[in-house]
């Protein structure tokens, strides 16, 4: 498996436009914060995630609302394409830990992490959800790709509805996964 190669395909097949303020080839802030798998609690830090390959690092508004329930699913099932890569998924809400242990098991179907994402880790990405120029305490629809040695690869926020979430997130991990950069410009045209 040759990762900064598919890294780099993934960097490709994923640009567009970003207005989060950690953009790519900057250091991704790093955190430590309370997360949930398989509905069992446990400390996730950035770093350490790290040292096991790439993360794949997107934040959500709410869990259990229609479209983050959407997009939970679509990485819940691309969640095997990613770790074909070396790749880990962990999705984060301003949620509190109860709600993401039950969401890490219902929407996430147990495949990947889901953790609190603080005020403070909110902040450090620039990915506050705002309503009429003021911020409502929640995180923005933003996907990360971090590789090990914590540089940002990729930062995406999408411009389109979440429903055709489901679908780019199975083409991002097939192109991250194969590393095939041109069949997934033609598959996103």
């Amino acid at each position: 498996m040759r990762p900064l190669p598919i890294l780099a395909a993934l960097a490709v097949a994923t640009a567009l436009p970003a207005s989060a303020q950690v953009q790519p080839g900057a250091t991704a802030p790093d955190f430590t914060t309370v997360g949930a798998l398989a509905g069992k609690q446990f400390r996730l830090n950035l770093k350490a995630q790290l040292k096991k390959g790439p993360v794949v690092l997107y934040f959500y508004p709410m869990s259990f609302t229609p479209g983050c329930s959407a997009e939970a699913q679509a990485f819940a099932a691309a969640t095997p394409d990613f770790k074909a890569a070396g790749a880990t998924v962990i999705g984060m809400a301003a949620d509190d830990i109860e709600k993401l242990k039950d969401f890490s098991t219902k929407d996430c179907a147990s495949k990947f992490a889901v953790a609190r994402a603080t005020p403070e880790i909110i902040r450090g990405y620039d990915v506050a959800l705002k309503r009429n120029g003021t911020e409502t305490g929640l995180a923005s629809r933003t996907s990360f790709v971090i590789a090990p040695d914590g540089k940002v690869v990729t930062a995406n926020v999408p411009s389109w509805p979440a429903w055709s979430g489901r679908r780019w997130h199975r083409i991002e991990a097939d192109a991250y996964a194969d590393g095939n950069e041109s069949d997934h410009q033609a598959l996103t045209l």
